[in-house]
């Protein structure tokens, strides 16, 4: 795969991802896709839509979990709701996560990811000690499947969120890295951020937002902006990616589901400026 192939967040029947038609209309050569239903988690689902993937040119990169009874109306709502942290749904979301594993290894994908939930700040509370035994069956599951999971980032801060995957200790827990969730949970400025977690990084979300008042970061939600309209400073951005030394898929998250067109002409959009940006800071032949 060429070096920052440019990708979409796409969904097969839930998620805020575009539709896989969507993704071959805007010609980009990979997606990271929201795992489906269960009803569509079959071996033969997932054939069909490897097929559909294959026909148009596109490669499936990551998985997402979702679950049933997630809400992201604020952020309180995130924190109680959201992940394998809620105690009553973790140990369901758990085997959950599990089929949605195996449904991504017939896809071919040796990656899973997550919003894992609001991690307990502290690390020698019950429910943190739990979290870490729940990650560590889900990691041991994936690693009889020889993939990994990549935590998606912003319920907590660069710092909190290295210390959760020391404690884990194991070798399949990376970081899927998201700048814009940096900002629109007030958890800390994304360059910093990325520049502190980069040795787990191994795939990332192109996203842009602005902060929430100061008085309100952590608080209340920023605001989500098409790409290159925020404050993640896109070119600074991606070099600190290359930096870093991450060339992997730049995959576009536009989370505006409920406007269609809208969010597939700002991914448009997206995908021409991440083009001039690769091609910028990486040279014609990057």
């Amino acid at each position: 795969m060429e070096k920052w192939a440019i990708g979409v967040f796409a969904s097969i029947d839930a998620g805020l991802g575009v539709h896989l038609e969507v993704a071959r209309q805007l010609g980009v050569p990979t997606v990271q896709i929201h795992g489906p239903h269960k009803i569509n988690r079959t071996q033969s689902a997932a054939e069909s839509f490897l097929k559909k993937c294959e026909q148009a040119g596109i490669r499936v990169t990551a998985v997402f979990g979702g679950f049933d009874g997630e809400s992201y109306a604020d952020i309180q709502t995130t924190a109680r709701t959201v992940g394998l942290v809620p105690e009553t749904t973790r140990a369901a979301r758990l085997q959950e996560m599990k089929e949605i594993a195996d449904f991504a290894k017939v896809l071919g994908s040796s990656t899973v990811a997550l919003h894992i939930g609001f991690v307990p700040p502290d690390r020698n509370s019950t429910d943190y000690r739990k979290l870490l035994d729940t990650t560590r069956n889900l990691l041991d599951h994936l690693g009889k499947n020889s993939q990994q999971l990549n935590l998606e980032t912003g319920q907590e801060s660069a710092d909190h969120l290295l210390e959760f995957i020391g404690d884990v200790a194991r070798d399949n827990l990376f970081i899927n890295f998201d700048p814009a969730n940096m900002i629109l949970y007030g958890t800390g400025d994304p360059i910093e951020a990325l520049e502190k977690v980069g040795p787990y990084v191994r795939s990332v979300h192109c996203k842009d937002a602005k902060w929430a008042a100061p008085a309100d970061r952590g608080k209340k939600w920023g605001t989500e902006v098409p790409l290159g309209e925020g404050d993640v400073g896109m070119e600074t951005y991606l070099r600190t990616l290359h930096r870093l030394g991450y060339h992997g898929p730049l995959t576009i998250e536009r989370e505006i589901a409920h406007e269609p067109e809208r969010q597939k002409s700002d991914i448009g959009h997206a995908v021409r400026l991440l083009e001039g940006l690769r091609e910028k800071i990486l040279g014609a032949g990057g």
